[in-house]
């Protein structure tokens, strides 16, 4: 079938064409011409660029009209049709016969080759060689400024001049006046099997009816204007026999019917139909007003502007049964949402449906950098994963962004058409290129997006992921792109002799930017983010050489809470003059990791913290602890000042700094550090660290080995090594003080949550049921449970099938503070040993 089509869109490889009917279609980079073509093959076949061989986009620009040909038209697993073109002037003039070409005809051209007085022109006809002179070439060259030559592969309406040899020989104009004033003639002898979309004609109307009207035009053809293809300043005034000028827009090959337009944009051959404006693509319009209701269709509104928009069938409700033809008769007014621009028909395409109204994303040019999107899994390659965010906007996933650790087999954690949480690494709306990542770090990130080198200001934290680590340190990636270096002596506190082997491709790591040179896009960033406070962090101190002379690391002070921020504490030291200000960082406030956050948890603003210690001062601000593991070995001096104290066998109280894939850096009072391989870290096999040790914990580490050159400490953390003689003693000590804080919890719980003290694991208490979950677990409440959330799992409702409203007696299994979650447990085994 042959069309005729307007460019929407050019890439390197198609051309997106607009086609009548709201249709549209796609002309692969190898269906442009022969001689494109050849040159194509040449390039990869060298591997060299070639300078003749120019790309589309140097050639084509949206808004040209092309003839097209249907190569082929198929259905995708989605019910969308792809419907394949070619502009080829082979394919499109294939009717035509070198004895039928006649002076004034006007037919698609590809430039051939560039010769010394003119083009070689490929005009499709077997045994015909066309010639444009350079003469009448130079105008369109002029307008279309595409550079100061035409290009092998570009496309041309072409109007032959002279026929010369019986046809052998022709002579072409491109001249833009020329082309535009031409007009089909019964003289050219024009014939069914050689008709060509684009030709402009004088017609005469022989039928007007509501949908469209029938012509006569080239005494003996006949056509068919649809509605849409009406003037629409003249929709309501033709009549039979009136003569009228216009464009024929395809011809069916089986059929033999030819559509025409009567838009004026068509009516003059190379003309281009007017665009839609870049703001009012998505826009939701209140009230368009319905002009006219085809019921085989759809409907034609008048927009707020006074332009016509059209709205198909399946657009005009949300299933075929709750559609009401009675609500579109012409006046009623109805909410939608433009969706497209049918550039062939000049006029917006609208949905009603209320999915469509409230979608998020209709285009490329609705997706930001940074935003984070559901979308649904629909394949699974190599290169990673295709992922649809919505109608018509597709995204790949790269295979190192499917987890934060790299997947081996994907296929087993994901299954074609599940939903997918993802966030934008990239998105280019003109490659129609959407690059995700479903690594969680990235998608639950509350830091800044830095998506463009500009925003890099010196001080900035945020997320990023390792893309190389090698001898000099790590190449991290944010987003569209953007990437910096962290060089090797900015990836942690303690030396990294092999960043290869501590950090690993697609690592997520928050970093802190040093500096940053925009215009030669170079950014140094680095990993070290405690050692240097972000702006937040800023502390009211007076000049440390004043602190030192009034404290010293070990003395106990007493301080009252200013604010809690996320990672700690801010207070001040009671009975201190210059109201001086430090900083508890929260897993500093007892031995315990879990005790650290619930007492966090439980403390507020004003309250006073007894016996705390000072621990270090850095120049920055003063950290205080409360580990009561760390002030006892301060205060009965089983602790090391400086690195030369240091020996082989001593058993020293720290707490664990970093927890590196190699093994656990603990600090210790006085500042020391040592670091305790992966080998010499549990009694138990070891095959991920962060299984056996967190940040913040409290530990007794055994010095194995020094090296005084590199100032390095080796410890060994494994429990029966470590422990003194008397394990009974030092275990009782421990639970003593874990009990003794639990306490201290309680009684703060109290003030704000009393309801949560008096429940203790072993308590029987009396619920009513409020759900039974799809798992098999219930949800409870009650007046001793008010504000909490109780359940109890399928395991802990024994044998008894509950229903919600029943009462039950209930044992306390474990209260979450934190979480304010009580669990519960309705066994008989376990209600029976309480009395």
């Amino acid at each position: 079938m042959l069309l005729l089509g307007c460019i929407k869109e050019v890439s390197d490889y198609e051309l997106a064409v607009s086609l009548p009917n709201g249709l549209s279609g796609f002309v692969p980079v190898t269906q442009i011409s022969d001689a494109y073509s050849k040159l194509l093959t040449q390039q990869v076949a060298e591997g060299e660029l070639l300078e003749e061989l120019h790309s589309l986009p140097d050639m084509y620009s949206p808004g040209m009209l092309v003839r097209c040909i249907v190569t082929s038209a198929e259905k995708s697993a989605d019910g969308r049709r792809s419907v394949k073109l070619s502009i080829d002037p082979k394919k499109v003039n294939k009717g035509l016969s070198s004895t039928a070409l006649a002076a004034g005809m006007l037919l698609s051209g590809s430039v051939l080759s560039v010769e010394d007085h003119g083009y070689l022109i490929d005009i499709g006809v077997t045994g015909t060689h066309a010639f444009l002179p350079h003469q009448k070439a130079k105008n369109y060259i002029k307008a279309v400024k595409k550079g100061p030559d035409l290009k092998i592969g570009q496309n041309l309406n072409c109007l032959i001049v002279e026929v010369k040899n019986e046809g052998r020989v022709v002579c072409l104009s491109i001249d833009r006046s020329e082309v535009a004033a031409s007009i089909a003639t019964e003289r050219q002898n024009w014939a069914l099997s050689n008709l060509l979309p684009g030709l402009v004609v004088k017609a005469r109307v022989q039928k007007v009816a509501p949908l469209g009207m029938k012509l006569t035009f080239l005494s003996y053809f006949t056509g068919i204007v649809d509605f849409m293809h009406m003037d629409p300043e003249k929709s309501m005034s033709y009549s039979p026999d009136q003569v009228v000028k216009a464009c024929v827009l395809s011809v069916h090959p089986t059929s033999r019917a030819v559509r025409l337009t009567l838009r004026p944009p068509f009516l003059h051959a190379g003309g281009a139909p007017r665009q839609l404006p870049g703001q009012r693509m998505g826009a939701v319009l209140e009230e368009a007003t319905v002009k006219a209701f085809y019921k085989q269709f759809g409907a034609v509104f008048e927009l707020d502007d006074g332009t016509l928009a059209f709205a198909r069938l399946k657009h005009l409700s949300k299933t075929r049964k709750s559609f009401k033809p009675g609500a579109f008769k012409e006046g009623c007014k109805h909410k939608c949402r433009i969706i497209d621009y049918s550039l062939m028909d000049e006029m917006c395409v609208v949905s009603l449906k209320h999915q469509v109204i409230e979608a998020r994303f209709l285009q490329y040019q609705d997706i930001h950098t940074g935003d984070v999107v559901q979308g649904k899994v629909l394949s699974l390659k190599p290169i990673g994963m295709q992922v649809k965010v919505a109608d018509g906007i597709r995204g790949l996933v790269p295979s190192l962004h499917l987890s934060d650790v790299i997947l081996k087999q994907p296929e087993k954690k994901y299954n074609i058409g599940d939903e997918v949480k993802c966030r934008v690494l990239e998105c280019n709306p003109g490659g129609k290129k959407l690059i995700l990542t479903l690594k969680k770090s990235l998608v639950q990130s509350k830091l800044p997006v830095l998506s463009n080198y500009e925003d890099a200001k010196p001080g900035l934290i945020t997320h990023g992921f390792v893309v190389c680590a090698r001898e000099f340190g790590c190449i991290v990636k944010f987003y569209n792109d953007v990437k910096g270096l962290v060089p090797k002596n900015e990836l942690s506190s303690e030396p990294v002799s092999c960043p290869d082997k501590v950090f690993y491709e697609g690592q997520v790591l928050k970093v802190m930017v040093l500096k940053c040179e925009p215009q030669q896009e170079r950014l140094l960033l680095s990993f070290r983010l405690s050692s240097r406070p972000g702006p937040e962090d800023k502390w009211k101190c007076t000049p440390k050489e004043k602190q030192e002379v009034k404290y010293q690391i070990g003395e106990i002070v007493d301080v009252k809470i200013l604010k809690k921020k996320d990672n700690g504490l801010e207070v001040s030291i009671v009975e201190d003059e210059d109201n001086m200000v430090a900083w508890i960082p929260t897993l500093h406030l007892s031995d315990f990791v879990a005790t650290s956050k619930l007492l966090w948890h439980c403390l507020q603003e004003g309250d006073i913290l007894p016996r705390v210690m000072y621990l270090r001062d850095k120049g920055e601000h003063i950290i205080l602890s409360r580990k009561s593991a760390v002030i006892s070995a301060v205060q009965e001096e089983q602790v090391v000042r400086s690195f030369s104290e240091i020996q082989p066998g001593m058993l020293l109280t720290g707490y664990v700094r970093n927890v590196m894939p190699f093994g656990v850096f603990v600090e210790f009072p006085f500042g020391v550090t040592g670091l305790a391989p992966k080998v010499s870290m549990s009694d138990k096999f070891v095959t991920d660290t962060k299984d056996h040790f967190v940040v913040g914990q409290t530990v007794i580490a055994k010095v194995i080995s020094i090296d005084e050159e590199k100032q390095r400490v080796l410890l060994n953390l494994k429990v029966s090594e470590c422990s003194s003689g008397d394990s009974a003693a030092e275990s009782f000590a421990l639970l003593n003080q874990y009990f003794k804080e639990l306490k201290e919890i309680r009684d703060l719980l109290r003030r704000g949550e009393p309801s949560i003290c008096e429940l203790v694991p072993g308590k029987r208490v009396h619920l009513v049921v409020q759900d039974v979950r799809e798992d098999g677990s219930a949800l409870f409440s009650g007046s001793s449970v008010t504000g909490l959330t109780v359940t109890a799992t399928r395991y802990h409702l024994g044998d008894k099938n509950i229903a919600p409203g029943e009462k039950r007696k209930a044992l306390v299994l474990h209260v979450d503070a934190l979480t304010s979650e009580v669990y519960v447990s309705l066994r008989e085994e376990l209600l029976k040993q309480r009395p």
